[in-house]
């Protein structure tokens, strides 16, 4: 008897469809065909063990099972359900009438327990685009699926579990999930308030308007000047993540094994460690085994990259297509899988390698030295850093005389207001801050009058700037002109977001 079961493969954050059909036939053995990796391949033994802990009884005759497309490759071991299912179905053991209208995730344990597999998010998209009857998946995994409308879905603890749903006997309704009863989670408390950081004004304003235009921003200081303080600090001046954001970035923590159960409305803050690989910040894997990077896993929120002068340069470079194109492509032999990251990169750097160049006569580096430490900022990459600081150490005589800062709840209300301005503004186009626009959006949305114009002109060939950090330079003057309120770019907006490009100059 041949039975199909559907089930589903990850591409990136999105998901197409596998049939399981197995076919009971004489003879003896059996057969796994489909293009299988390892993990499947091992789903065999898995699942016969299962099915005799849950009862079941393995047919003495030759059982195929194919994983169609047959020229896909199949990894994971999330096929062990639907094959125990389609082993069930095929040899009669029990009436499954609507063992092909639902699509089935699962690992199976060799008691008969269901698992947690990846990618919940994207399978039950799938399964809602194809107006499937509903999906069928562990629990800890349904608890992530019931964010998509349109699907039912079904949590399981064991196969018995995904046996009587599919029996069509009317006890599914005990197993369905729903989010009725989810509320956002409150936004939670930063581990540092600006209010905190004693002075370091500049660098809170930069701060400011790269929150409030999602702008990517580096600080340049000696160590213990608080950059790592401004950047913890900056995820409590975000707003919270609208319905949408919150999708993308959660489909791509449940493709990434990384889900908790439920949407998170808090934006992500992705510090990786400077040694860490190409592979590790970008994304990598084999075959269908590709997995995404932290420039992935920080989309619609933050990247932090500290010592930025230290990280090797072929990972510093891959950062230019993900930070101009909001998204990352990563391509193998066989297959080419595409991920969002549209994230806020906030890096931080010492000026040299002892770290105290500028800092009176502290600095004890060769001007060999301070020039091929600072040369790792490649061109390419600073023009697409819009907001770039100095941070200077508050002296130490001060720092008793000085009054706490604006709070970070203050200022979170401006970037807040200055966040839905820009959500109108772009209400009918497929971005949401000024930092995503084009260059057509850029003509469009950040028109300058004729003494803006020359002024512009005037500091770009004063600073030698590209047509790049020009357009950079507007984007950020919008979101200052945001912040205070203003539909139109002023000359003092201009001032002030060109005062924010100080490596540009030819004195770096």
């Amino acid at each position: 008897m041949l039975t199909h079961v559907k089930a589903a493969k990850c591409i990136g954050i999105d998901a197409v469809e596998v049939t399981v059909e197995v076919d009971i036939d004489s003879g003896i053995g059996i057969h796994l065909v489909g293009l299988a990796d390892a993990a499947v391949k091992e789903s065999l033994l898995r699942t016969t063990t299962a099915l005799t802990s849950s009862g079941y009884r393995i047919p003495g005759r030759k059982i195929v099972i194919n994983l169609a497309p047959a020229d896909m490759k199949k990894n994971g071991s999330g096929y062990d359900l639907p094959i125990a299912i389609g082993i069930i179905a095929a040899s009669g053991q029990k009436e499954l009438p609507d063992a092909g209208s639902y699509m089935i995730m699962g690992e199976l344990g060799l008691d008969g327990s269901v698992r947690h597999v990846p990618g919940a998010l994207v399978y039950a998209e799938l399964a809602a685009a194809r107006g499937m009857a509903g999906i069928i998946l562990p629990v800890s995994a349904a608890a992530e699926a019931v964010e998509i409308d349109g699907i039912d879905v079904y949590g399981v603890k064991t196969l018995d579990d995904a046996v009587r749903i599919l029996g069509g006997d009317g006890e599914r309704a005990g197993f369905r999930m729903s989010r009725s009863g989810a509320v956002k989670a409150p936004a939670a408390r930063p581990e540092t308030d600006f209010c905190e950081i004693i002075g370091q004004e500049s660098a809170k304003r930069g701060m400011e308007i790269a929150a409030a235009g999602g702008h990517n921003i580096i600080m340049i200081g000696p160590p213990g000047s608080g950059k790592t303080s401004l950047a913890k600090a900056l995820v409590g001046i975000l707003p919270p993540m609208s319905r949408n954001e919150a999708l993308i970035t959660g489909k791509i923590y449940s493709v990434a094994g990384k889900g908790g159960g439920g949407l998170q409305w808090n934006r992500p803050f992705r510090a990786p460690h400077c040694s860490a690989s190409l592979a590790a910040i970008i994304g990598g894997g084999s075959g269908g085994g590709i997995i995404p990077g932290e420039v992935s896993l920080a989309c619609n929120g933050v990247l932090f990259m500290d010592e930025f002068g230290l990280i090797p340069r072929a990972v510093v470079e891959a950062l230019r297509g993900p930070m101009e194109d909001r998204k990352v492509v990563i391509s193998r032999m066989r297959s080419k899988v595409e991920f969002p990251a549209s994230f806020m990169l906030v890096a931080a750097s010492n000026p040299c390698p002892c770290g105290y160049y500028g800092e009176g006569d502290r600095c004890s580096c060769s001007p060999y030295q301070r020039a091929a430490y600072i040369s790792r900022l490649s061109g390419p990459i600073m023009d697409r850093i819009d907001i770039q600081v100095r941070v200077r150490p508050v002296p130490s005589r001060e720092m008793l005389r000085l009054k706490a800062g604006e709070s970070s709840s203050a200022i979170a209300g401006r970037v807040s207001a200055a966040r839905e301005v820009q959500r109108s503004r772009f209400a009918g186009e497929t971005i949401e801050t000024n930092a995503e626009m084009s260059s057509p959006m850029v003509r469009r949305y950040c028109r300058l009058d004729g003494a803006c114009r020359k002024l512009l002109t005037d500091l770009a060939e004063r600073q030698g700037l590209s047509m790049r950090a020009c357009f950079r330079i507007m984007k950020v003057a919008r979101s200052i002109a945001d912040l205070s309120g203003s539909e139109d770019i002023a000359e003092e907006h201009l001032l002030e977001a060109a005062s924010f490009r100080m490596l540009d100059k030819s004195d770096r």
